[in-house]
């Protein structure tokens, strides 16, 4: 480049002749030029060959870039806890694709792309607590593409490429020795514990405080009192092996024996209603409606997820909805919705081999009914010692608002019926 007071112009190497014209042009358009500074200017572009220098701009366009933020949980839940990320920076997004997960009291929730592009910053880190609207990432809708000059390339290469020299590197100095320890003098009746290098501290998840808290919460309210029972499984377990094949065929899922087990226990609590109510200060609310929540285990614990109006289904529509709100607990896709709620709780503890268990009621709720595993023992029928499938039942209640006698007729009716389904039929 020339530069002549006021006036740049660029110039190209070889061309001193060009000097003499852009100068006698100035000068004809009036800009004032010596012949003194017309031989400097030109000796010193013989003596310095002009220099290109390449540059860049940089420009922060906002909208290129997008935020992504924490969605709203519910109207329950007013924050929750960054538990994981699901992509990380440079990662490529799709339009509502999770890239991280938030863990509330109730449920996992995803947080999932506005826009297709790269992911450009996380801004939180995992174990923060989040709010709605919180900003956890920003994704770059143009790809995060970076320009960079040849010149600034070729300079970053050859500079990482070039070993330091031996004057550069300073001298490793090594560290003293720790002197030895002495040796343990402990006695022998001081009790061995193990070292705490063998010990784990995991923080717990918001679930399981919520769970924790919950179950402690009901143990200090209620006054808790369990009544047992056995049932003689032989006859729903003979209604199952006859109609599964033609149940299948005909709605698509397997009969099963919750289902028995819920349509008994809706039986029951229409008989003693009192089951169905709950303590709300000095008032008694009666539910005229019948949800039963089932207890789901999953990786991450229990989450209780809720049968709507169980008294208006029949057996292929409760199982229907048992596997499709026990697939969503498994995956972590189940909502606040489907968990809100419920008037009555049934937990399945046989499924892992439990023999008799004392369950704890879920509040708000009254009672809970506990369902264990089948075990083949010997049983007195017809005045014959016969091998039985039986199965240990136990109902958990609030003792303040039920009695002793409504509780044992309650699980007396869920025993009658699932030993002889027909009784569902002829509502006796």
């Amino acid at each position: 480049m020339l530069d002549l007071g006021d006036v740049t112009v660029p110039l190209q190497k070889g061309r001193g002749s060009q000097i003499t014209k852009i100068v006698g042009d100035l000068g004809y358009q009036g800009f004032p030029v010596a012949s003194k500074h017309l031989r400097e200017v030109i000796s010193l572009v013989h003596k310095y060959p002009p220099i290109c220098i390449q540059t860049r701009s940089f420009s922060s366009d906002t909208g290129e870039l997008v935020d992504a933020v924490v969605p709203f949980m519910g109207e329950s839940i007013t924050d929750g806890t960054l538990a994981s990320f699901l992509k990380h920076p440079g990662d490529r997004v799709e339009i509502d694709e999770p890239i991280a997960q938030i863990e509330t009291d109730k449920v996992t929730i995803d947080v999932t792309s506005p826009e297709a592009g790269v992911i450009e910053q996380l801004v939180a880190k995992v174990g923060d607590t989040v709010e709605p609207g919180t900003k956890i990432a920003v994704i770059s809708k143009s790809g995060g593409v970076s320009h960079v000059a040849p010149s600034e390339e070729k300079h970053s290469k050859a500079a990482a490429e070039t070993p330091p020299s031996k004057s550069e590197i300073p001298p490793i100095k090594e560290k003293p020795k720790a002197p030895s320890p002495p040796p343990s003098t402990t006695s022998a009746k001081e009790p061995q514990l193990p070292p705490k290098e063998r010990e784990r501290r995991v923080p717990m998840t918001r679930l399981r405080k919520r769970v924790a808290t919950r179950l402690k919460d009901s143990q200090n309210t209620f006054a808790l009192l369990t009544t047992f029972n056995e049932v003689d499984m032989t006859n729903l377990m003979k209604l199952r092996s006859d109609y599964k094949d033609t149940f299948l065929e005909k709605h698509g899922v397997k009969l099963g024996l919750m289902s028995g087990f819920v349509k008994a226990a809706v039986s029951a609590l229409q008989n003693q209603p009192i089951i169905n109510a709950v303590i709300d200060g000095d008032d008694i609310i009666y539910r005229d409606y019948i949800d039963i929540s089932i207890a789901v285990g999953t990786p991450k614990g229990l989450v209780v997820p809720v049968i709507r109006d169980a008294d208006r289904m029949n057996f292929a529509e409760i199982e229907k909805e048992i596997n499709t709100l026990a697939k969503k607990a498994v995956d972590g896709t189940i909502s606040i919705d489907e968990m809100a709620g419920g008037s009555f709780t049934i937990s399945n503890g046989g499924v892992y081999g439990s023999l008799l268990s004392t369950p704890i009621i879920n509040p708000p709720q009254s009672a809970i009914l506990g369902m264990h595993s089948i075990v083949s023992r010997p049983m007195v029928v017809g005045g014959e010692v016969v091998s039985r499938p039986m199965m240990y039942i136990a109902l958990t209640y609030d003792h303040r608002l039920i009695d002793g006698r409504e509780a044992v007729f309650f699980l007396r009716r869920i025993k009658d019926v699932v030993e002889d389904p027909r009784r569902l039929l002829l509502d006796v």
